[in-house]
């Protein structure tokens, strides 16, 4: 007889202790996960301004990097950033963060069942991009057994947001009545039930005309303090009991007082208003649909939900974490509030959206960082646990056509070749838990000219690409060296077709999307300075078959990609002094800036950087990302007064 859910639970939260305890054990071993710094972004929403790049506080934003703490906008799961975070990253700067965030706001999936597509409009046509195994995990709330799975998905990550927590510090955790008790109940294990503080209900309006039952109109918070009598509470508001308003009251706070021996001995209370305290029912309206806030991000919280939260339970200059950060609210509001913060979500789409937030908000210079891709996660769900990458490699050469290589030739099982066709072709499956680059295509190449006596070409097929890809095998120049991308939803494809033999033939391996330049030049300006021009010439989507589209959405995007295909970039930036390590925005423009060019559904083409004079070349860098969430990037060196 089946176990009840109840019944599993103590099996679910022990399961989840032994994941977190590997992550921490890792955390004193050689291969620490490690926090990729795609771009140091210094918001500039004006590309249209002359001077804001020469002015003294930009240029000490430019060269600050990490003297000093920088927010983080991180793209990954969110297992392994807190791995990360709890690490410490000596390449960005960033210690260990062990015990020192001082509030953790977590809007985790609903276990809703609800698929979560993703609207992508484009000049002239919309397009509805299906779910790929990457955005399930992140948003369709579909978990292979349930609930008991979505527990078994939630439990590893609190217990590494308690790690992180300081002694003062507090978590809030976002749920409905999915999933919400069964939550309440790991997190009594987790936190102690000692340390559970309030269950906050959010209650909103929403209309409907029909229904068979009371309408759902409230979501619950549940609120924990990593110790409830040593948590930071700032009474900030107030309710009014006899006009039933809310009334800011600055600088009252309740604190707890210690000892020189560190022992709390009370805790201080100023208290001088007649109000009533805030009750635990927080009437907060939904985001109205013509909002400025409203981003059209299916699950985007208001604003003054997070700034509620983050007045009352985080310190000024406190580092507030959000590691569901979809829409990147929580980073905004803190941002706002003048809070540290740290945002991490597993979609692309949100952390794009996230980023243009930011820039058009006129953000602190910010960090935009990832962490490797979640291919086999999704393959150990479909496979079972004891599934390894050369198991993935394997199905990848078969689905490609390829033999595999003798386990001698080949020990990490990557490697096979193509029968017949009169040459010798060598293929190279790469890793799907890292980024494909230089490196990786002279070792492809090394293995063609020496393995088993030599080959006449090798194709590299690759999951996750270096921006700098491009520029990568152009440097080569190799005829022999073909270059390809596995479908991103290649596993979804697989569950789909029922098997990798009934998905033969049917998966395609695209070529890279790749962006090219028309021109960039330097031109004399004022005294000490010049101007830098940089023209976008084309930018080449990687094949549409990749893309997780239904035939009609498939056959708009080819409209579009033969018509203008500079309108798939959703953001692009410019680095005019690229040190090949750190890429540094400081221009940007992205599809919604319209106070460049007045339209919503483009960027503008051109940009045009007032810089201080340079007496030597210039290297040029410049990335875009497609409204698809993939990224390219160009370089130049340009010298003076070209």
């Amino acid at each position: 007889m089946a176990k009840s859910l109840l019944e599993q639970l103590p099996e679910i939260v022990a399961r989840g202790r032994q994941v977190a305890e590997r992550i921490l054990e890792s955390l004193e071993g050689r291969h620490r996960v490690g926090l990729q710094t795609r771009e140091w972004v210094l918001p500039a929403r004006d590309s249209a301004a002359t001077d804001w790049i020469s002015s003294e506080a930009r240029r000490d934003a430019l060269d600050a990097g990490t003297s000093e703490w920088v927010n983080r906008l991180i793209y990954g799961d969110n297992l392994l950033a807190m791995a990360a975070l709890l690490a410490g990253d000596e390449a960005s700067g960033l210690p260990s963060l062990r015990g020192k965030v001082d509030l953790i706001y977590i809007d985790p999936p609903f276990d809703s069942k609800a698929d979560y597509r993703t609207k992508v409009t484009l000049p002239g046509v919309e397009l509805e991009q299906r779910p790929t195994v990457i955005e399930q995990f992140a948003y369709s709330d579909t978990w292979a057994d349930g609930t008991a799975s979505y527990l078994a998905m939630i439990v590893p990550r609190l217990i590494l947001m308690r790690e992180l927590l300081a002694d003062t510090g507090s978590i809030y955790v976002h749920l409905d009545w999915h999933v919400g008790h069964y939550v309440k109940v790991v997190a009594d294990e987790i936190f102690g039930k000692q340390n559970f503080i309030n269950e906050i209900i959010w209650h909103y309006r929403k209309w409907s005309t029909k229904s068979k039952n009371f309408q759902r109109n409230h979501d619950t918070l549940f609120w924990y303090g990593k110790d409830a009598e040593l948590r930071h509470f700032e009474v900030v508001e107030f309710q009014d009991q006899s006009e039933g308003t809310l009334k800011r009251w600055k600088g009252k706070k309740q604190l707890a007082v210690f000892d020189e021996s560190g022992k709390r001995t009370a805790a201080s209370v100023e208290d001088d208003t007649t109000g009533a305290p805030l009750a635990d029912v927080w009437a907060v309206s939904i985001i109205n649909p013509a909002a400025k806030e409203r981003l059209d991000y299916s699950t985007q919280k208001p604003e003054q939900l997070l700034n509620r939260i983050i007045e009352h339970t985080c310190p000024e200059n406190g580092l507030v974490a959000d590691f569901f950060s979809g829409s990147a609210t929580t980073a905004a509001v803190a941002e706002k509030l003048g809070r540290r913060w740290i945002a991490t979500d597993i979609g692309k789409p949100a952390c794009m959206i996230g980023r243009k937030r930011l820039i058009d908000q006129n953000a602190k210079p910010f960090y935009y960082q990832a962490i490797g891709d979640y291919q086999v996660e999704a393959a150990k769900s479909a496979f079972g646990r004891n599934f390894r990458i050369g198991d993935l490699a394997h199905i990848v050469l078969s689905l490609y056509g390829a033999l595999p290589l003798p386990p001698e030739e080949s020990p990490l099982r990557n490697l096979g070749r193509i029968a017949g066709g009169g040459g010798r072709t060598l293929v190279f499956v790469d890793s799907p838990n890292k980024l494909t680059g230089a490196t990786t295509l002279r070792k492809a190449v090394a293995q063609r000219d020496n393995l088993m006596g030599g080959w006449d070409k090798v194709v590299l097929l690759g999951w996750n690409f270096e921006p700098s890809i491009g520029d990568s095998i152009a440097a080569l120049n190799d005829s022999r060296l073909e270059v390809l991308v596995i479908p991103p939803d290649l596993l979804d494809r697989l569950k789909k077709k029922g098997g990798i033999d009934k998905a033969r033939g049917s998966v395609r391996f695209s070529s890279l999307q790749y962006l090219t330049l028309k021109s960039a030049m330097r031109t004399a300006g004022a005294e000490g300075s010049e101007r830098l021009t940089v023209e976008l010439a084309n930018y080449v989507l990687l094949s549409p078959e990749a893309l997780n589209l239904d035939d009609a959405n498939r056959l708009k995007l080819a409209g579009v990609i033969a018509k203008e295909p500079l309108a798939l970039i959703e953001y692009w930036a410019v680095d005019p002094d690229y040190d090949g390590k750190v890429f540094r925005s400081v221009w940007q423009d992205y599809r919604g800036n319209t106070g460049n060019d007045g339209d919503p559904l483009r960027v503008e083409t051109v940009a045009r950087l007032d810089l201080p004079a340079c007496a030597g070349s210039r290297r040029v860098c410049v990335r875009a990302v497609d409204v698809f969430g993939f990224e390219a990037e160009a370089q130049l060196t340009v010298e003076a007064g070209t």
